[in-house]
């Protein structure tokens, strides 16, 4: 398979010292610096051992640029998109490549307003990167500045949520298990849950970068946490990828919560404590229904939007919704800001726990049932545009939605098909009523491309 940078509303990624090389990195700080017009740049990077390299280019080609640059260092994604807004910096860019694995790195870049550049502001991007380069004199030199502080300022929003009773949540005195894949969570998460008078089991939580498991919070790469909840009693793990956007709860009996369910246990939170009128979520076509049904019982409704955070705020902002996210585990409250964040969904979750008074588990069952499994595909040389023509085709009788790959929205079950945005491959996602016949629907869907793949080259 032919390997290429992946450019998508999600960034910039690649394999280090194939598709992503410093090279690429000084292309890309340069033409970011003119598109903000080489105005205050907030950074970070998701601690990846091999991202410091980078992060260097980083720094070093927006100050030559004429930036002024924030240095955070190693923290969260969110914690930078916080602090774009928090100093009304021109935008920000952070070095992860999120969930994808050891060897990948890349950029995201995020606007003034700290949230990621939309489909025509990434073009705008994409534009100034294939210009070239044009470097100020020395008389506009940029700066360097410490944004270590901001870190605790992340800390510091998250307490005072409105829907957070902090008092209530410290005594319940919960003993927390915390897998950070020696990543950006690995310092921040910890010091939040002892802020909320949890007892914590730090597991993962060196800051070196070497991820000892696929860093992806998928129920097979976290078994090792899982036993480590059984084994210290706890009353669930927590468990984010490795610029942390992303959450994975764990119950006390060492069975995944499920990543989306994080958002639906978010939005049923959130619901209960606001007016009717200003119950509305956005989520993506990827998300479970059991957001929906949440939202039903609650008198609120949700709206939906392509696959991608950027596109997910859009229609936030749009619709004024209090609260969205993905079915990755990312929750967005507006309140704090508009960018997933796993701290914001540990912190709910944890209000949760202390206003329903029993276990992890026990609350779950309160939930819709619903089981969704996902599948990828690469890509090679499938054509992903024939791909969906074709599945069009197949399932015309259903109600389709195409507005990112294809949504099929039938009474018992959907499916949705879509190529990624951060890898190259394509994301198969089926839900349904039991494990057994959302694996059936993806069975399907996998025969249908293989039958018909020659056609497809």
């Amino acid at each position: 398979m032919e390997e290429k940078l992946i450019e998508s509303i999600s960034g910039v990624r690649g394999v280090v010292g194939k598709t992503l090389t410093p090279d690429v990195v000084v292309r890309y700080a340069e033409a970011f610096a003119r598109f903000s017009k080489r105005g205050t740049i907030v950074i970070g990077r998701d601690g990846r051992y091999h991202g410091a390299s980078f992060y260097d280019i980083l720094r070093g080609t927006l100050i030559a640029g004429g930036c002024r640059v924030v240095d955070i260092g190693v923290c969260p994604t969110p914690t930078v998109e916080l602090a774009v807004l928090h100093s009304r910096a021109a935008g920000g860019a952070i070095v992860t490549a999120s969930h994808n694995p050891q060897e990948w790195n890349g950029l995201k870049f995020l606007d003034k307003a700290g949230i990621f550049l939309n489909a025509e502001e990434n073009k705008r991007l994409l534009a100034c990167a294939a210009e070239g380069p044009a470097y100020p004199g020395y008389r506009s030199v940029g700066s360097l500045n410490d944004g270590s502080f901001f870190v605790r300022d992340h800390i510091e929003c998250i307490l005072a949520m409105k829907a957070i009773d902090v008092p209530s949540v410290r005594r319940r005195k919960l003993k927390v298990v915390v897998d950070a894949v020696n990543a950006s969570g690995s310092l921040i998460v910890p010091e939040l849950l002892r802020g909320l008078g949890c007892k914590v089991v730090a597991m993962n939580c060196e800051p070196t970068g070497v991820f000892p498991r696929k860093p992806e919070p998928l129920p097979e790469n976290i078994t090792a946490v899982m036993k480590r909840v059984r084994k210290e009693k706890a009353d669930l793990g927590v468990v984010v990828d490795p610029d942390a956007d992303r959450l994975v709860l764990v119950t006390e009996k060492g069975e995944p919560f499920n990543e989306e369910y994080t958002i639906a246990q978010a939005v049923d939170l959130v619901f209960k404590k606001i007016p009717k009128q200003k119950r509305i979520a956005v989520v993506n076509l990827s998300t479970t229904r059991a957001v929906d049904e949440i939202a039903k019982r609650r008198n609120g409704r949700v709206l939906r939007s392509a696959v991608g955070e950027i596109n997910v705020v859009q229609k936030m902002k749009k619709v004024h919704a209090t609260i969205g996210g993905e079915g990755s585990g990312g929750v967005i409250l507006p309140e704090v800001h508009y960018g997933r964040d796993a701290l914001v969904g540990i912190a709910l979750a944890l209000e949760n726990l202390a206003e329903f008074g029993g276990t992890l588990s026990e609350y779950k069952k309160t939930l819709p049932s619903l089981e969704i499994v996902k599948k990828k595909i690469s890509i090679g040389k499938r054509k992903p545009d024939a791909v969906i023509e074709m599945l069009k085709d197949r399932f015309s009788k259903f109600k389709i939605n195409t507005d990112d790959g294809l949504k099929v929205d039938a009474p018992d079950y959907w499916i949705h098909v879509r190529k990624s945005n951060t890898e190259p491959v394509m994301r198969i996602i089926a839900e349904a009523r039991t494990k057994r016949e959302a694996e059936i629907h993806i069975a399907e869907i996998e025969h249908i491309m293989e039958k018909q793949q020659g056609g497809l080259r």
